[in-house]
């Protein structure tokens, strides 16, 4: 059974922890026709208890066997190419037995320029923008 666990970055601001819930039930949603949405879980890197080990052990607890780590990160710095790996590495020392990809992170895709845009666009008239 595989499981998708979409990890972000993490924040002391505790708005951060309701974003990203709200962006999973997006996702939910969007693949709610094709995926069992109850196998979608979500964790943080860092400031938050429900970090990448508890996000993985929530899905093995549901018996989950392969899951995919989708990073809601926009650059592949040292936590995609270093930090993250080493954690799945660990984790993978006490579940042998599971299979683990790791996702691209957001990165140069024309839908978030697209949102970029969108926000200049709310700005226009806005005497804080660009003055």
């Amino acid at each position: 059974m595989t499981g998708i666990l979409i990890l972000a970055h993490g924040s002391r601001q505790s708005e951060t922890e309701n974003t990203l819930q709200k962006i999973i039930e997006m996702v939910k949603e969007e693949l709610k026709s094709g995926l069992n949405t109850n196998l979608i879980e979500y964790a943080f890197l860092q400031f938050s208890a429900n970090n990448l080990e508890t996000g993985l052990k929530k899905l093995v607890d549901r018996g989950v066997t392969e899951i995919k780590v989708i990073p809601y990160f926009l650059f592949a710095g040292i936590h995609i190419l270093e930090d993250i790996p080493a954690e799945i590495d660990e984790f993978l020392k006490e579940y042998p037995n599971v299979k683990i990809s790791f996702g691209q992170t957001l990165g140069a895709d024309k839908r978030l320029a697209q949102i970029v845009v969108d926000r200049i666009k709310e700005m226009s008239g806005d005497a804080k923008c660009c003055s």
